[in-house]
């Protein structure tokens, strides 16, 4: 077990994460996972532990942690009337599907791939955050099928795979069809829940070796209970804030944030 004096710094550490997680999710529709995955990745290595499914652990705590934020972003936001309905309704189960197979291929890869692949997507989503432009369209109204299912496995699987709630691909997405950027963010929220439960079911059953003290399946339930803490009190401050204020400036400052813990992600994966 790790000594107090590690444990104490790192507990502080992950409440001020789980706040600015929480923040993040309800403002950029997001989800804290784009926040998460590093910040357990580095806080679990800090505190010795690693192995060949290092990488799983962080993922799969994360995507617990969404099942709760989501539901409390949503809920928040549809209180407000911004959810899109429909569009949730017709493209949960795709995304639910795709989310399970995306947890399958998770688990049965190297901690070193899921280290790559949240690299290199969260690196490219930071580029849009910082350089996407909102008069971009690929159409007037989101695409039916077949392309609808398309694009939500598509979403689905590597949300799942990288341990983050729909929006970081989904707010993107739903605005290049012409969707205003508040109702996006607000929709958004509901791809976090219906791409995290099964994720979740999925990473219970799965056992890890050389996991941190308490994890059950690859889900850690301290790290989880201590970040869960903090964003349910400031998840709904974000979403206050996107109503209240353009989010731009902040989501460009987050983009440069986002890409730097991208290529640093990949700087441990070259062995650099």
């Amino acid at each position: 077990m790790p000594e107090l004096s590690l444990l104490l710094p790192m507990l502080a550490a992950l409440l001020l994460i789980g706040a600015f997680a929480g923040v993040v999710g309800g403002l950029l529709g997001v989800g804290g996972g784009i926040v998460l995955v590093p910040a357990f990745f580095y806080a679990f290595g800090a505190l010795g532990y690693g192995g060949g499914q290092l990488m799983q652990v962080c993922v799969a705590t994360s995507m617990a942690t969404i099942v709760v934020t989501s539901l409390r972003s949503v809920s928040s936001h549809n209180k407000k009337g911004a959810v899109d309905w429909t569009v949730l309704w017709t493209w949960g189960p795709t995304l639910a599907i795709a989310a399970a197979i995306g947890t399958f291929t998770a688990s049965r890869v190297s901690s070193t791939t899921l280290q790559a692949v949240f690299g290199v997507l969260a690196g490219l989503a930071g580029l849009w955050m910082a350089f996407g432009r909102d008069s971009w369209r690929l159409g007037d109204q989101m695409p039916g099928q077949p392309v609808r299912s398309l694009l939500a496995g598509a979403v689905g699987f590597f949300s799942a795979m990288m341990g983050i709630g729909g929006g970081t691909f989904g707010v993107p997405l739903m605005t290049l069809y012409a969707m205003p950027i508040h109702r996006a963010v607000a929709t958004a929220s509901g791809f976090g829940v219906v791409i995290a439960v099964p994720a979740v079911l999925g990473f219970l059953l799965l056992p890890v070796a050389e996991a941190p003290p308490w994890t059950l399946g690859a889900i850690n339930l301290p790290a989880f209970l201590v970040v869960i803490g903090t964003t349910l009190m400031t998840t709904p401050l974000g979403v206050r804030l996107a109503h209240a204020m353009n989010p731009r400036p902040l989501k460009r400052a987050f983009a440069l944030f986002l890409t730097l813990v991208a290529l640093n992600m990949l700087r441990k994966v070259l062995g650099w």
